[in-house]
């Protein structure tokens, strides 16, 4: 998927352990042959080649994570959307020779295929078709925290009590450590992402982190982020990083960009009607915002 993907599993002894996480590798494999763009066999693949043209009979799991996605697309207003894979990527390089953004109407045109209504889901016949020639789908957004949710379940499956999934730095723990206390997860610095600002003891809990610092640009003295906001095609700006926890780390993962694009007030105001789902948010001035029931220990 593009993704490092790293195990960390307590079991009663190393070969156990091993065989374990061999698993857990075969089935993160087993997902990305599925949903993978890089994959020309790919079932996101058949749906993007038969785009305006006629429904993809695909797998029941991968009809309902689409599904799924759907439904994040709906609660955010469409700042989430699977159907990102159209943008036109020509316009946004985010390097020192990017020194002005596109006039609007052609960053507009840029993202005119990103619909996620344009989605057409047959429950009956498991099949997905695009509305429209030139759609594609893509699970950047979602499809690493699904892997990591689904490695975890194969490992308490084989009988491991306690452990972690890190999926490129979104995380799913269980359990708790050898000592008996919970894990403890850092949050990166967005201005020194190679060290956390903060930690959080989580267990049985979920966090996926998004933000513009590793990649970005400042025009005109304004910071802006290398996501985009599949509404008007432009780069979002005010939000240098957003945490998200909850029980899933698919959810964490696909809540997360959103909250960037949506911006502190309204971001803040979607996860505190969501129940179970927190977020920790650090503006582009560094002041830190969190959701109504989080603690930081900084």
């Amino acid at each position: 998927m593009g993704n490092r993907f790293e195990f960390t599993v307590i079991a009663e002894n190393k070969e156990i352990g091993n065989q374990a996480i061999d698993q857990a590798i075969v089935e993160v494999k087993r997902i990305e042959e599925l949903l993978s763009t890089f994959k020309t066999s790919s079932q996101a693949n058949e749906i993007n080649d038969q785009a305006g043209i006629k429904p993809v009979k695909i797998d029941r799991e991968v009809l309902q994570l689409i599904s799924r996605a759907n439904k994040i697309s709906a609660i955010t207003d469409g700042a989430f959307d699977i159907t990102y894979g159209s943008i036109d990527k020509s316009l946004w390089n985010f390097d020192l020779n990017m020194t002005s953004l596109p006039d609007q109407e052609t960053a507009l045109k840029t993202v005119e295929l990103i619909n996620y209504r344009h989605v057409l889901i047959n429950d009956e016949e498991c099949t997905v078709m695009l509305k429209n020639k030139g759609m594609r789908i893509g699970f950047g957004g979602i499809g690493k925290g699904y892997a990591a949710d689904k490695a975890k379940q194969i490992l308490q499956n084989l009988g491991i009590k306690s452990g972690i999934v890190n999926a490129a730095g979104d995380l799913i723990t269980w359990g708790e450590q050898l000592n008996g206390s919970a894990w403890t997860i850092g949050i990166a610095d967005p201005d020194q992402s190679g060290r956390p600002f903060s930690s959080l003891n989580i267990s049985n809990m979920a966090i996926a982190t998004s933000g513009n610092y590793e990649k970005f640009v400042i025009i005109d003295g304004k910071r802006y982020s290398h996501t985009i906001d599949p509404k008007t095609g432009l780069p979002v700006s005010g939000i240098k990083s957003v945490s998200i926890l909850c029980p899933s780390a698919e959810l964490a993962d696909a809540l997360a960009t959103p909250v960037v694009v949506m911006g502190v007030k309204v971001g803040l105001n979607l996860i505190n009607q969501i129940q179970h789902v927190e977020c920790v948010i650090i503006d582009d001035h560094d002041k830190l915002y969190t959701s109504k029931n989080i603690i930081i220990k900084e």
